[in-house]
């Protein structure tokens, strides 16, 4: 494999692993508040095609990425009544929002497929662009990839330092001892909720407006469960999803490369690689982690305290 090439893949994998980021920080925020949310992937189809539409019908992709995410936010806010309101099993409703948010998209999207819409082109960072190996792999992207380099830093700061993180983490971890201190701990569930939806709608959005620029029907092809795994495998913290994000999407993207090389190697055999590894990561993350990292209340049906 030469430079070039090496180089190359490196870049698709920071391409490839942007979606799942997105979705993995969307999921960790939910998740700190205590919630478990497993319909990322119907999040991630929803705000795929929301933005998909959005951008086609008004001719801006930044108005497409913003309905993406309102999109996703819709969407886990479904989750959020049927969980925060009628303390309904959390388990249960994520799988139901992951079928739902699929058969929408596909139904609704069934008629746009191979159309494209305007979307989101590399855009060379000047100066950054032209450092050795590092130039090319991370700063001659589209500005979506640039936002997701912000992503992280940002949510990390936001749990650590703000007022409103401390309180998602709080409700958490003892919802009894947050509501003793003041705080509503409804309200900071449902924001992580929405927020964490909104995070994942716009993963989806690059999906369709920045990696594809067009629409098929299974579009995140099993990125959300990706990202649910990947939450378990960063241990809750924003920083270390980056590296499984990137992770992942290299795994896809040297899938990809290998097929369009045309090996040997059974085509089927090629797509399933990024989901074993994802068992691989989420048994030995799981064996790891046992009892240590995650939210106390994380998945627990319980009402908020009086």
């Amino acid at each position: 494999m030469t430079p070039e090439i090496l180089i190359a893949l490196l870049a698709a994998t920071v391409q490839s692993g942007t979606p799942i980021l997105y979705a993995t920080l969307g999921e960790i925020l939910t998740e700190r508040a205590g919630v478990l949310n497993l319909g990322v992937e119907g999040i991630l189809m929803v705000g795929a095609l929301a933005g998909f539409l959005a951008a086609k019908m008004t001719g801006s992709p930044a108005l497409g990425f913003m309905a993406a995410g309102l999109a996703g936010m819709a969407l886990a806010g479904l989750h959020g009544l049927v969980c925060l309101v009628f303390l309904g099993n959390q388990v249960v409703s994520g799988l139901a929002l992951t079928i739902l948010g699929i058969g929408v998209a596909d139904y609704l999207g069934t008629p746009y497929i191979g159309q494209s819409a305007p979307g989101f082109n590399h855009w060379p960072l000047p100066v950054l662009n032209q450092i050795p190996v590092a130039g090319p792999i991370f700063f001659d992207q589209d500005p979506l990839v640039y936002l997701s380099y912000l992503a992280p830093l940002l949510l990390w700061l936001f749990l650590r330092y703000t007022r409103w993180g401390l309180g998602i983490r709080a409700v958490g971890e003892h919802p009894v001892a947050a509501q003793a201190a003041g705080l509503q701990v409804l309200w900071y569930r449902w924001a992580a909720v929405l927020f964490g939806g909104f995070l994942g709608g716009l993963g989806g959005g690059y999906l369709s407006l920045a990696y594809t620029h067009l629409w098929t029907n299974g579009l995140s092809a099993g990125r959300g469960w990706i990202a649910v795994a990947l939450v378990i495998f960063a241990f809750w913290h924003p920083g270390r999803a980056v590296l499984g994000a990137y992770l992942f999407g290299g795994v896809m993207a040297f899938q990809l490369r290998l097929q369009a090389m045309g090996t040997n190697l059974p085509s089927s055999l090629l797509l399933m690689l990024p989901y074993a590894l994802t068992v691989v990561v989420l048994v030995l993350s799981s064996w790891k982690a046992r009892g240590s990292e995650a939210p106390a209340v994380l998945g627990i049906n319980m009402a908020p305290p009086d």
